[in-house]
């Protein structure tokens, strides 16, 4: 854990001690220099990067619904510095996870690279659960819907293209069978997910590759397979199990 700051300045920066105060000529003193500005600059910076660090740990432990305050106490700094920064949750969970996201987003590209649909599919299925299953934070936005969160919502789309290219594919190439929808995929997928920080602490890292090769042989087609019961969820029905399952 970081030691402290140095008492806030009601702008939003750091008091250093080091006697830039009223009066300096340094630092935003008489002369008009406006030195004082790069300082500012430089403070604020460094307390963005550390409550970035600090809010990754936290969400990688305890989950996206972890108390800010403590994400401030580890960064070092006061909440009202970390609510100049990030006025919302959703502004703080963005910024932490969008290279995460993106990379995410990179690992689909590559599966609609693949031209054997099977293989392009369980390859980034691979990819996304290898990220879920030790990243909790991730995995939290991953497998639920949570308003406000940009980058969230291009991987939220990106993934549902990724999945509709691979699964129509696969079914011209007769290795996926022919009822099962990108909703029923997303679905199960996300409940899945929701299960691995539970699974792989009882047990051991990797335990989630059975459950997700057990899912994916049931997409695979096979002529005695029966036809799936019920009508498929919409597109609007899956956003709305997603909003539940954060509850």
């Amino acid at each position: 854990m970081k030691m402290a700051d140095s008492t806030d300045r009601p702008d939003g920066t750091a008091d250093t001690g080091s006697g830039t105060g009223r009066g300096s000529g340094t630092v935003g003193g008489k002369d008009g220099s406006g030195a004082g500005a790069p300082v500012r600059r430089r403070d604020a910076r460094r307390n963005r990067d550390r409550l970035l660090e600090a809010a990754h740990e936290v969400f990688t432990e305890l989950g996206l619904n972890a108390p800010l305050d403590v994400i401030a106490r580890r960064a070092g700094v006061g909440n009202a510095t970390l609510y100049r920064h990030f006025p919302h949750r959703a502004a703080l969970v963005d910024a932490v996870f969008r290279d995460q996201l993106t990379g995410t987003m990179d690992a689909g590209d590559r599966a609609r690279d693949v031209d054997d649909a099977w293989t392009g599919l369980t390859g980034y299925l691979q990819a996304v659960f290898t990220v879920l299953a030790t990243d909790r934070g991730t995995n939290d936005l991953m497998t639920t819907h949570i308003e406000g969160v940009e980058s969230l919502e291009a991987v939220h789309a990106h993934n549902h293209r990724t999945m509709e290219l691979l699964l129509r594919r696969g079914r011209h190439q007769g290795t996926i069978r022919t009822d099962v929808t990108t909703e029923d995929v997303l679905f199960a997928l996300a409940a899945l997910g929701r299960a691995v920080p539970a699974l792989t602490t009882a047990t051991t890292p990797d335990a989630w590759r059975r459950p997700l090769a057990l899912l994916c042989d049931s997409l695979r087609a096979a002529p005695t397979s029966p036809p799936l019961p019920s009508p498929a969820l919409t597109p609007e029905q899956l956003d709305d199990t997603l909003h539940h399952f954060n509850r």
